[in-house]
């Protein structure tokens, strides 16, 4: 077994308001359309919020779907890299979840680590306010965009990420 660390690719949200779900949605089809080795862990987050703080503890790299106010147009995809993630308890909650990505990285750097190389693929919502809504059209449509910057992003890093010939 190697010394390399194991990865991680993580979606986070809430499948019950609209766009929150992206995420989730992001996950799981990186998972049916892409095989991994056993140095990649790929996890439905959900609305875990503090329960995620081991899983940035343990991995590294890690890669995080999720929709993210950045304030950009709707539809928008956007990388975020390493420090560039806010990182602070207390700051404007980047989505609807409980426990913010913020304060999950925050917790994990006070317990003593965290992942260093982390890539957040945040999409611009277009509706948060659609309890039991499913992903907007836009929204869905910047699904294999950024499971191509993930798959991208970890074979960079020397992690062997193979397209299936046919969704899992």
């Amino acid at each position: 077994m190697s010394d390399r660390p194991q990865a991680l690719v993580l979606g986070v949200g809430n499948l019950l308001w609209a766009d929150e779900g992206f995420g989730v949605r992001c996950v799981e089809a990186f998972d049916q359309h892409f095989a991994v080795g056993d140095d990649i862990t790929v996890a439905d987050g959900g609305t875990q919020g503090l329960y995620l703080v081991d899983l940035l503890r343990d991995h590294n790299p890690v890669v995080i779907f999720d929709a993210v106010d950045f304030g950009d147009a709707p539809g928008t995809l956007r990388l975020v890299r390493d420090d560039d993630i806010p990182a602070f308890v207390g700051a404007h909650k980047m989505s609807l979840h409980q426990a913010g990505l913020q304060d999950v990285i925050a917790c994990a750097k006070l317990l003593g680590g965290c992942a260093s190389d982390m890539l957040l693929i945040g999409v611009q919502p277009v509706e948060l306010e659609d309890y039991g809504g499913s992903l907007r059209d836009e929204i869905k449509a910047c699904i294999p965009a950024a499971l191509d910057r993930a798959a991208e992003y970890l074979a960079e890093r020397g992690y062997t990420v193979t397209p299936r010939s046919a969704p899992a």
